[in-house]
Parts: structure tokens; sequence; C-alpha cells
């Protein structure tokens, strides 16, 4: 069975996600984005641990559904932070760690209670090394799967600019090969992991890192698998055993739109800068003397030993794509700077028109015709679908915690085939 699957997400029990992160309003977008498997997200939260034991029912195979409307399976999952320290400098990476059972998960808390605080944030931070972290998953559970989370955000992660490490065993030291998988977060594509050799043994996940449960936070990137049969220990070998016929794509973001594509300086209105822009000026802010935040364009260079247009062996594909609410947005002047706008009545009544007849949002974006898109909206928004389907589009790259600005769609619908329908 193929279905999307986006494995990182977050409760409302986590700092800055919205009240309305619940397994109800979860399922509900989830049909509408086209998502057939969600992570729990936060499931170490004594509170959230709680409303997920009355909301779920297990369906088999390490799979949950809401007991209302079990069109949605669930896997048991939270993000972790851990901060150690490494060649004289504190080093602070999140993890994303898989399970089979709600049991496992309340048998983890537990564990993990005693080198931190999982009661006050759905995503817990432990002062311990990474290695220890997997030790302890995997005591617990041999089937629990655990892999660095958004890999080049500058904060909290493997490769960060202010927070990482420059090689994945610099972070999991002799539990590196208990590592299967990396996470591409929005301002990465696996076009640019794809040219730092020492990541070429892992599989490239790409999930959503929703703090929202709307159609252009929740299921943003994802990943589609062809399952022979629905259960965790199917999806974790897919994901582990990079088999193409089983895990068939990513999907991404255009990583110019994520919040740290290039580097810059929001507080001083400074960026986005390139890396050539922002290497002249040796990533210090021209207005105030503080550091840059360094763009994840420019960390990726700093470690890449392969040419752009590197493609390794058996990877695995991807398409790249934006939010269709916010394309429907863009041909309406609006900026997704005003998220109440992007959920606006007009937006969300072409948004809603589109997904009741095609079935879901990836299937407006990625598989209907062109033609019968521009019926049920109009020529404009089919436009932007095709010049998003061909790469024919541009961003004004995000900086310093700022999302991209779309410039422009560049492929233009022939208006006369509409003029007499």
């Amino acid at each position: 069975m193929k279905v999307y699957a986006d494995l990182h997400i977050h409760s409302k029990y986590s700092g800055g996600s919205s009240e309305k992160m619940n397994i109800p309003t979860l399922v509900s977008y989830a049909l509408i984005k086209g998502l057939k498997i969600l992570g729990t997200g936060d499931c170490l939260n004594p509170r959230w641990l709680r409303e997920l034991k009355d909301d779920l029912i297990h369906v088999g195979g390490g799979f949950y559904a809401y007991r209302l409307n079990p069109e949605v399976l669930f896997v048991v999952e939270c993000e972790v932070g851990t901060v150690f320290e490494f060649n004289g400098k504190s080093r602070r990476v999140h993890h994303v760690i898989l399970m089979p059972s709600l049991e496992v998960a309340e048998q983890l808390s537990d564990v993990l209670s005693r080198y931190g605080d999982v009661e006050s944030n759905g995503r817990p931070v432990f002062n311990m090394h990474p290695s220890e972290l997997v030790d302890l998953v995997l005591g617990v559970e041999q089937s629990c799967f655990i892999f660095p989370a958004h890999i080049w955000t500058p904060w909290w992660s493997l490769f960060g600019s202010f927070s990482g490490v420059d090689r994945i065993e610099d972070c999991y030291g002799d539990m590196v090969d208990k590592i299967y998988a990396i996470e591409t977060g929005l301002s990465s594509d696996p076009e640019m992991n794809w040219r730092v050799s020492q990541l070429h043994r892992f599989s490239i996940l790409s999930f959503s890192d929703s703090h929202s449960p709307y159609p252009f936070r929740l299921g943003r990137e994802a990943c589609l698998f062809n399952l022979d049969r629905m259960e965790y220990l199917e999806l974790i070998d897919a994901i582990k055993s990079r088999d193409a016929k089983r895990f068939l794509m990513t999907i991404e973001v255009d990583p110019a739109y994520g919040k740290y594509h290039w580097s810059g300086h929001r507080n001083c209105n400074v960026g986005p800068l390139s890396p050539e822009e922002a290497r002249k000026l040796n990533y210090i802010c021209p207005v105030c003397g503080r550091k840059l935040t360094k763009g994840v364009e420019d960390r990726v260079e700093e470690l890449a030993d392969r040419p752009r247009g590197f493609k390794p062996e058996n990877a695995i594909p991807f398409i790249k794509v934006l939010p269709l609410q916010t394309i429907i947005a863009f041909s309406m002047g609006i900026s997704e700077d005003d998220i109440s706008k992007l959920n606006s009545g007009k937006v969300w009544s072409l948004y809603a028109n589109l997904v009741s007849k095609f079935g879901s949002e990836f299937n407006v974006l990625l598989d209907a015709s062109i033609d019968d898109i521009a019926k049920a909206s109009n020529p404009v928004i089919a436009s932007y679908i095709k010049s998003l389907r061909y790469g024919k589009y541009s961003i004004n790259p995000g900086f310093d915690g700022v999302y991209g600005k779309i410039n422009m769609f560049g492929v233009s619908m022939d208006l006369r085939d509409f003029i007499n329908r």
C-alpha cells in the first residue's frame, strides 16, 4: 500500500505549539493533506501520553488509530534534545525517536526522567552524550528507531553552525552503527546532503517537525512508502534498507523557502546573504558587529566533499513542493507572514474546493491534471502548480528564522484555452 507519512510532529505540550495539536484535529487535517501515517509527537510527556492512551487504540503491528476515525495511523514518536561537551565546547543536538508501542513510551519516559524533566515540555532536554541516549533507548526496546533531527539547523542539530559537530561519529560515538537515517530539515534537501560523503550510508528522511495542525505546516515534508504490510517493523525496515520498492521518495519544501537557508541577521535587517556575500563579511553583521546566523547552504559547503549535482548510487528520489495554501495565497497577493490570512475564507474556499475535487492536497500538487485544476480553481493557480512541477519559480531565500519569499512562478497557462469553456 502506498502511504504518505509524517513521522516528526509535536503536540500542544511543546513550546510554540498550537493548542489545536490534538488527535482529533490532527486526523482531520492529515486526511485533507493526504497523510496516512503520523507520528504522535511528544510521547514522553506524561500529560500527552495519557491523552494518547485515551484517544488511540492499537490496531495491530505497532500502529495506532483514533478511536472515532481509524483512517489515519499513528506511530509512537517524540523529539528530545541532548546537551554534551565535545572538544571543549557545549553541543546541543535534537533527535527523533520512533517506538513500537505506548507501553515502550511509558517505560522510556520513566528511564529518561532520571536525566531531565519530561513533564514541563513535550520536547525534553537531557544532559548526556547522544551515545548514552541511544544506549538507553535501545536498552528499553531494541526495535526503537532513533535519528538526528533537521541536521543542518543552526541551533540544536547534528551539523548546526552554532551547536553541532563536523562528523556524525563526533555526535554518536561508538553507537553510530545504531543510526540508520538522518532528517533533512526545511532548509536542506537530499541533493545538498548527497554532497557530504559521510552521509551516503544513511537513509535521508524528510518530515515536517510541525507545531501546527494546518496543512501549510503538517506534512509540508513527508515520505512516500509502499509497504507490503502495514506494520511498524515493516516501516522501519523499509527505511533502514533503503529499499526503493518500499521507500519511494521524499517530499521536500524547496530549501530556499526554509528559515535558515542563507545567512543573515534579522534583528538588523541584514539578509538574506548568499554564501559568497556572507564569507566576504566573515560572517559578522555589518550593522551591530555580532555573528551572523550562518545559513544551511554555507554550512553544507563547509562539509561538502562532492561537487554540486553529485548523486550517490541507489539514492531515494525526491520532489520539491510548496504548500498549496501558500500557492493560493500568493495568487491573491497574500504573504505567509500573515498566517491568519493563509487560513482566511478566500484562501480556504479555493483550497477546500481543490481538495474536495481531487481527494487530498498531495493529489492536487503532484497528480491532478493542470486543466482540471484550472476548472476547479482558476488558470492562475493552475499555472503556478504547473510551474511548481517543472521547477519554474524563484524564491528569495529564508534567513535567520525568516521564511523565504516566493518571487514568481514562471510557466504561463494559455488563457485562450479557458475563454470559451
